[in-house]
């Protein structure tokens, strides 16, 4: 059975399309990732799901509901998390669950089981006000506020900003245990590394969606090597292999630039003696496995080329 169902749903804020014929299907009890940079439309397409606004054009169904005629039966039906944090920051933790436990006409002993392993981490504060926890420990309170009364898809839009690497390792942990509750999940992400937890992803630039498939499966495609190379300044790297003949793309990864060469027989010590010739110092050239921002950079490449 299908959890969540799209058929090319527009939206448009005066002359900006935000959403531009987005189609795509999540299955019961998936991990559906939503991957892209911010203004690429993924707050739009959650607040439609979500039955917060109108498309412009287009379908969509929730658990086999339409967003438009069988809005308030889906509300019952879904939890969400938005972006930005919107419990009520002057109650305390343990009241805001209470609150939203009323709402859906339940009770937090009812579902404790569901959200004992995310309440837990925050339990021991349960009396403290909700507007002066950590960034890590709102996103807990919000997730266990979304889950308490068993939603049947949890959408989560960006969950994960903004706080630190071991909350986004414990986040994505807590996922995966909801999973198994048979709770299907879409959530969306500007970090690529999230990618690879989800069962399948959307890569979505622009309001339009690339491609969809399983992480491995888009790492696969793009066809070409990846070397990843450093040297002690990245700008003056980025500007130097811009301009090598041999240069297919190139682009900055953290610390790295990340290269593919036109050529794929293209011998590393050709490029470090362009480099050295340059007056490069420390270098290092790997040639490394192509991930989920590799191929989300080739396919923003295509999509331009195609454009023109």
């Amino acid at each position: 059975m299908l959890s969540v169902s799209a058929h090319e749903l527009k939206k448009n804020y005066g002359a900006v399309k935000a959403l531009k014929g987005i189609s795509f299907d999540v299955s019961e009890g998936e991990i559906f990732g939503f991957i892209g940079p911010d203004g690429a439309g993924k707050s739009s397409l959650f607040r439609i799901l979500t039955t917060l606004l109108l498309p412009d054009a287009g379908q969509a169904s929730v658990c086999g509901l339409d967003v438009v005629k069988d809005y308030k039966k889906i509300r019952k039906i879904i939890g969400y998390m938005p972006g930005k944090f919107s419990l009520y920051q002057d109650l305390s933790v343990e009241e805001n669950l209470s609150f939203f436990a009323s709402v859906f006409e339940t009770t937090i002993e009812s579902n404790y089981h569901l959200i004992k392993e995310i309440y837990s981490h925050i339990e021991p504060f349960k009396k403290r006000r909700a507007g002066q926890l950590s960034g890590g420990m709102k996103q807990k309170l919000a997730l266990s506020c979304a889950l308490i009364h068993k939603p049947n898809v949890l959408f989560m839009d960006e969950p994960t900003t903004g706080i630190d690497a071991v909350s986004r390792k414990e986040f994505w942990s807590m996922l995966k245990g909801l999973k198994k509750e048979g709770i299907s999940i879409v959530v969306s992400t500007p970090y690529m590394d999230e990618a690879s937890l989800c069962d399948r992803v959307a890569l979505l630039q622009d309001g339009i969606i690339l491609k969809t498939d399983t992480p491995n499966a888009i790492t696969d495609t793009i066809g070409k090597k990846v070397w990843a190379i450093s040297s002690e300044s990245v700008y003056k790297l980025m500007c130097d292999l811009s301009g090598y003949g041999g240069c297919y793309s190139v682009y900055p990864f953290g610390q790295m630039v990340h290269y593919m060469p036109a050529d794929q027989s293209e011998e590393l010590t050709l490029v470090e003696n362009f480099l050295k010739e340059r007056n490069h110092r420390n270098i290092s050239i790997e040639i490394i496995e192509p991930t989920v921002e590799d191929c989300f950079m080739e396919l923003m490449r295509i999509n331009k080329e195609d454009k023109r």
